[in-house]
């Protein structure tokens, strides 16, 4: 039985309350002035989302009365068949945009990979629960749990969906440090992404980090055949990106990524989007314009602003209050989530709790850093802010799988 007084309400609350900022944006982003730019399927963007919350909510009650011990039983299974739907769409999907993400079932389009987030994550805390002997000398558990996650990501990248394939490639450290991979390790693991991201704003900036990293490595493990390693993948990272940025990149690709570094090199092509961000966001002030009042969203300056570039929206016509009340949002759901693996006993529950949360906080960073100038453009959505039904639908399974975990917390530590 299911007792209502040991439901999370706090967690309830702050998803509908992201999720309302998300229907107001989206309203303002596609239904007011600027309604007469955009073709009509995209003005009912704010019904259909309408439609896909209420679909969410069903789902997130519906979640509540299956057995927890039935996630981790099933993990294998959820995960195969998740797989098995990507291939499909690769084939048979419908092609948006030159990537083929979608599946017709039952009339609904649904975008396969968001929901490979949580089989993926699923499948994973399962085959750890039972490795928990993660060491420098055995490493069989971290290439098999590497290549868990690798899967998908191929498949993923097959569909042209970037964005979410390194969202789930951010897994990586996460699971193999929860799982007790030594700290210098860890680090090592996630060294390519930091001295990647320095080296493309400057070389110098790559191999400043890479120097750091490596000291710190040394320091953490004092072993060194790992801080040889560490400064030869440095020093492979800085070089890799400074060729894939001269030689590799299309045309295009290494526009966007110089428009990261200096939007302002190319105002009108490549650095217009970004541009255009920091302007909405700048112009918003303390309180903003006013709901309907934004001038770059009202006028349609702001690209993809119902999904990629929804946070502008909020910055512009709320203005620093209400971009600063949605990351508060954020960071209280976060913290809750953390806190539920924390009190929880059993090893398979907190490292869902751990992988959702972390799911959630790297489509966060990544969506709003783009919005602000800090990260390249990657086409991410914001959790229960952006437009789109199979995401907001992942999204609140992956949070209703959690609410599930920590409601059965007392029964499921003593499951096998």
């Amino acid at each position: 039985m299911i007792n209502i007084k040991d439901f999370s309400w706090s967690v309830i609350f702050i998803w509908l309350a992201i999720a309302a900022i998300g229907l107001v944006a989206i309203y303002s982003a596609t239904l007011g002035e600027v309604s007469q730019f955009l073709p009509a399927a995209i003005q009912n963007n704010f019904f259909r989302q309408s439609t896909w919350i209420g679909i969410s909510i069903v789902a997130l009650i519906t979640t509540q009365f299956i057995s927890p011990r039935a996630f981790q039983s099933l993990s294998y299974v959820i995960y195969a068949i998740c797989l098995v739907l990507a291939i499909v769409t690769i084939f048979v999907g419908i092609e948006v945009g030159g990537g083929r993400r979608w599946l017709s079932i039952f009339g609904f389009r649904l975008q396969v990979s968001e929901f490979l987030k949580l089989a993926t994550i699923l499948a994973v805390a399962n085959y750890l629960t039972h490795k928990r002997n993660m060491s420098v000398g055995n490493v069989k558990t971290a290439i098999t749990t590497v290549g868990l996650i690798l899967l998908p990501v191929a498949i993923i990248i097959l569909q042209n969906d970037t964005g979410t394939a390194l969202i789930l490639l951010t897994l990586i450290p996460v699971v193999l440090f929860w799982s007790g991979l030594p700290y210098g390790l860890s680090l090592l693991m996630i060294s390519p992404a930091i001295i990647g991201y320095f080296s493309v704003i400057g070389l110098t900036f790559g191999a400043i980090a890479a120097l750091i990293i490596t000291i710190f490595i040394f320091f953490l493990q004092r072993q060194k055949w790992l801080t040889v390693s560490a400064a030869i993948l440095g020093l492979l990272v800085v070089v890799g990106t400074e060729v894939a940025l001269q030689q590799i990149l299309q045309p295009h690709q290494r526009a966007r990524v110089e428009a990261f570094v200096n939007p302002s090199l190319d105002p009108h092509g490549a650095g217009w989007n970004v541009l255009q961000a920091k302007t909405a966001i700048g112009s918003g002030g303390l309180s903003g314009k006013g709901f309907m009042e934004g001038t770059q969203t009202q006028l349609r300056f702001l690209p993809e602003q119902w999904t990629d570039f929804v946070y502008c929206v909020v910055g512009e016509e709320f203005g620093f209050l209400g971009s600063s009340l949605l990351i508060i949002l954020y960071g209280f759901l976060f913290l809750k989530l953390l806190s539920m693996a924390g009190a929880h006993k059993h090893p398979f529950a907190q490292l869902v709790l751990v992988c959702v949360t972390f799911i959630y906080f790297a489509h966060f960073i990544v969506n709003v850093g783009s919005a602000t100038a800090m990260l390249p453009i990657m086409g991410v959505p914001l959790p229960f802010v952006s437009y789109g039904g199979s995401a907001f639908l992942a999204n609140t399974l992956m949070l209703a799988v959690c609410l599930n975990l920590d409601l059965y917390k007392r029964s499921f530590s003593i499951y096998r």
